[in-house]
């Protein structure tokens, strides 16, 4: 029974983090035992332990008398972890430039390929587009920090890129449903941004900096594409569910 309510919680677990991460659960959206039990068809007690585990990351909160939520985005966190981002991503990028053999160049330039063969939200938003976008756009940077050793890095590595995901999809598809819903102000602006921010260029130069070993050129341009979401942001008119 205990490899049983472990199963089930574990389950629950993936589950709600899966659709936490893809925002198929809306940041600040009230997480509702019943109606949690309802959709996933999991009991009570697997749910309540997977929240707290997800409150344990920081993907939902807890709010007093009234249950769990979504844990909210805004501009500020966005803000913080692009810099924690950069803090520990841009050692690791030169590191893993430092170390890399052909194994390394040649994962670098698969993921590459393999990301440039993929549709962006900018040609279409449905769920199947950006769920792929998504993983091979991951796979990619994975790819280029693979070399690297370190695995506390690579632990804060993994935390700060789960809440940026969060992040990058609910802001990033934020012009388009602003559009679905008929508000149009800014629009076109809003959808440039988006465009520049997933471009196959950007990656392209990234990915030819790191396989030519110029550490300073791919730091930098890392750094660019970082901030890149950040002005898709901006453009979105602020569609945070948490402004500050």
């Amino acid at each position: 029974m205990l490899d049983e309510g472990h199963s089930k919680t574990e389950a629950a677990y993936r589950l709600l983090r899966r659709d936490i991460l893809t925002t198929r659960l809306k940041p600040g959206a009230p997480l509702k035992l019943s109606t949690l039990r309802n959709g996933y068809g999991i009991g009570w007690t697997p749910l309540r332990e997977a929240l707290s585990r997800l409150e344990a990351e920081r993907l939902v909160t807890s709010i007093s008398n009234r249950g769990f939520a979504v844990a909210p985005v805004s501009r500020t966190e966005l803000e913080d972890l692009s810099r924690a981002r950069l803090v520990i991503e841009l050692p690791l990028l030169q590191e893993s430039i430092e170390k890399g053999g052909h194994e390394w160049e040649d994962a670098v330039v698969t993921a590459h390929y393999r990301l440039s063969r993929c549709k962006t939200a900018v040609d279409d938003p449905s769920d199947e587009v950006v769920d792929e976008w998504d993983e091979k756009h991951e796979a990619f940077h994975a790819a280029l920090l693979s070399a690297a050793t370190s695995p506390w890095l690579f632990n804060f590595q993994s935390t700060i890129a789960d809440q940026l995901r969060r992040h990058h999809r609910f802001l990033g598809l934020a012009p388009t449903l602003r559009a679905a819903a008929g508000l149009l102000h800014g629009y076109e602006e809003a959808m440039e941004a988006l465009r520049q921010a997933v471009a196959i260029e950007h990656h392209t130069a990234l990915m030819k900096a790191a396989l030519d070993r110029d550490i300073e050129r791919a730091k930098a341009l890392m750094t660019a594409h970082i901030g890149y979401t950040l002005h898709v942001y901006v453009h979105a008119g602020d569609g945070s569910t948490n402004k500050h």
